[in-house]
């Protein structure tokens, strides 16, 4: 006789009160969401260490590395060669995801200067500005227009240059700079190390873990000093750069009595055409005419996180609750573009009659409505979803279930912002915060981001991390879903300073911030690059960004994306600490070389925490050895959370 399923508690599978009465709403619906299916299909141990080779017809060949008769493939590829392969195929994957992102921003840009898109322009021509000078383009009594044509064509090198070394490395602290000169690891262009990277990793091809190794920061580094930086200055040009704005997040940012739309995926243009089409007044009067108060859009994932940073549009929450914010009934429409958008949404969405278009060429789903987003005529496609979204408002048919959860939060800090935050308008500069590190009231900085996987209890990771860290007087910046896990727990306003150490309450509280400040979405990871970098050139903290008292971590991580991220933060020199698994056979050289070796040779490292307190402890460690090499060690110990401190935590969120 089969063993009943067992089901499991919605409080074990998240820290989201919401998404826990959206999964309980569900399970009585009879709706699937993809925290039962995660139940239901395991992780194969072998693919999960990245142990198994399926790149040609030999094979698919599976490792084991305490059997010395496994550890070789058909064709004689060592495990070091095999894990070695599929991790650069998941950088590569990764950095393309970025890259296309980059170019597609890029690509609009092009249009804006040309004149044939019309319906976006340059927004903020200071950072336009400031683009240029970093890329040492002459601006002095020169036409706006004039300087976007140069920078245009400077930063589409990023993607299509063959040779050379890509134009934002003029970024990179010098010492840095040249770690990766003397390693030959500057990336040229990131089609190029892309696909490079995809050819070396082919059967009978790159056989060496180490050379496949400096291809893995090559490509990596064409990300985040690439596509991603790139996309991330592009969209502070046309939609402004972002800064602090108190923004209400949580599933009930929903309205019963609105029509409400959610945008969901990555690339920003489809939500600020929403905003634009929004605001038309015979949209709105079509709104009102079936019976609603006004259009409600709501923010998702990562879209999401670029306009709550720079309008304080509402977001409904990170990637484990998508489908469950369709569980309310109350969504009339849902539209996606490209990045972290689960097939079934289209099927879930079925189930309570809420309108789903998917609006990128690159990202259709079958069975769902596709309605073309032309960057040329974006409008087209946004008023018709808003006139769905409406119809469908007036003709709701089923029971609505709201919950009633919300928290308010300070967002948008920009690297630019930071600047002017710590220094003042004629001062800006980083000064105060590497001199509150020098004399110890700030410990360190670290950056947590990325993903939430319902492998992991959503959320759950992220929060009692970042705890851990604030309280040991560590300043946490973010981006991604984690923002918004923070963001959800109400740790983002500046009153959360009450529980930070007393060295980094006393910066908070004396600058009027929150300990954790959150950047944007993931593609933002290069605010992170830009901030560490200006560390640097700031002083007293060494001279390249492997030497600073920093770390990072993606506790939850799911995507290909992560793990891109992860190496070019390696590849700069930061210490980066990944939680709940990691895609590489323990015990092998190539694992070895991630997570000790390149610090050797003068870049970053890998790190593994199975717990949020394991992951905290390994950054903490890291940031006092940096402290220590630096000559600005004192004594102290870390802090470590009991009982009363958690529960003083939760009386003050």
């Amino acid at each position: 006789m089969a063993k009943p399923k067992q089901i499991i508690r919605p409080e074990d599978i998240t820290s989201c009160e919401s998404t826990q009465q959206m999964i309980r709403k569900a399970r009585k619906d009879g709706v699937e969401l993809f925290f039962d299916r995660a139940e239901d299909v395991k992780p194969c141990p072998i693919g999960a260490d990245s142990a198994c080779c399926k790149h040609c017809s030999m094979g698919p060949c599976r490792m084991n590395p305490s059997d010395p008769y496994k550890r070789v493939g058909v064709c004689g590829a060592t495990v070091d060669t095999i894990v070695a392969r599929n991790f650069g195929r998941m950088v590569a994957a990764g950095t393309a995801a970025h890259t296309d992102h980059g170019m597609a921003m890029l690509d609009l840009f092009r249009g804006v200067i040309e004149g044939t898109v019309t319906d976006f322009e340059i927004k903020d021509h200071m950072k336009l500005f400031e683009v240029a000078q970093s890329l040492d383009i002459e601006t002095q009594d020169r036409e706006i227009k004039e300087v976007a044509i140069d920078v245009y064509k400077e930063l589409e090198k990023t993607y299509t240059q063959v040779d050379g070394e890509i134009p934002l490395v003029k970024r990179v602290p010098k010492k840095t700079l040249e770690t990766w000169r003397k390693e030959g690891i500057v990336p040229r262009g990131a089609m190029r190390e892309i696909m490079e990277m995809m050819h070396r990793t082919a059967m009978g091809v790159d056989q060496d873990y180490e050379n496949i190794t400096k291809q893995i920061s090559r490509t990596a580094l064409a990300d985040g000093w690439g596509g991603s930086m790139v996309s991330t200055d592009i969209s502070d040009i046309l939609f402004g750069t972002p800064s602090p704005v108190e923004v209400t997040v949580d599933m009930g940012v929903l309205k019963e009595d609105m029509v409400n739309i959610i945008v969901h995926g990555h690339e920003p243009i489809l939500l600020e055409a929403m905003m634009i089409s929004a605001d038309a007044p015979s949209l709105k009067k079509m709104a009102t005419d079936a019976g609603a108060k006004g259009i409600n859009l709501v923010g998702m994932c990562c879209s999401g996180l670029d306009v709550l940073s720079r309008h304080g549009i509402p977001h409904a929450g990170n990637f484990s609750s998508t489908e469950a914010a369709l569980v309310t009934g109350a969504v009339d429409a849902m539209t996606v573009d490209v990045q972290c958008i689960k097939q079934d949404l289209h099927k879930v969405a079925g189930c309570y009659d809420t309108v789903f278009i998917t609006t990128n060429y690159r990202a259709k789903i079958e069975g769902a409505l596709h309605i073309d987003l032309d960057e040329h005529d974006p409008m087209k496609c946004t008023d018709e979803i808003i006139i769905k979204a409406v119809m469908r408002y007036k003709n709701r048919n089923l029971p609505i279930e709201i919950p009633r959860v919300t928290a308010k939060g300070v967002h948008g800090f920009s690297h630019e912002y930071i600047k002017y935050m710590l220094g003042g308008s004629f001062r800006g500069g980083y000064e105060p915060l590497n001199d509150n590190i020098i004399n110890g009231r700030i410990r360190g900085v670290a950056g947590v981001v990325g993903c939430t996987n319902p492998r992991s209890k959503q959320d759950f990771s992220h929060v009692e991390l970042v705890k851990e860290l604030i309280k040991n007087d560590i300043l946490v910046v973010q981006t991604g879903c984690s923002q918004m896990a923070l963001a959800k727990a109400g740790l983002t306003t500046p009153g959360a300073a009450s529980m930070a150490g007393p060295g980094l309450a006393e910066v908070c509280e004396t600058v009027g911030i929150p300990p954790i400040l959150g950047l944007g979405a993931c593609v933002d990871n290069s605010r992170i690059l830009m901030a560490v970098s200006e560390m640097v050139h700031t002083g007293g903290l060494g001279d390249s960004i492997a030497d600073l008292p920093v770390a990072g971590c993606a506790p939850e991580w799911m995507s290909e994306k992560a793990i891109a991220i992860g190496q070019y933060f390696v590849a700069s020199g930061v210490f980066t600490v990944f939680g709940h698994t990691f895609p590489i056979t323990q015990e092998t050289r190539f694992q070895e070389l991630l997570f000790s070796g390149l610090e050797k040779k003068g870049f970053g490292k890998w790190g593994f925490g199975s717990t949020p307190e394991e992951m905290a402890r390994l950054m903490i460690e890291h940031i006092d050895k940096k402290r220590k090499e630096l000559g600005i060690d004192k004594a102290r110990e870390r802090v470590l959370m009991d009982m009363s401190d958690r529960r003083s935590l939760a009386a003050n969120e």
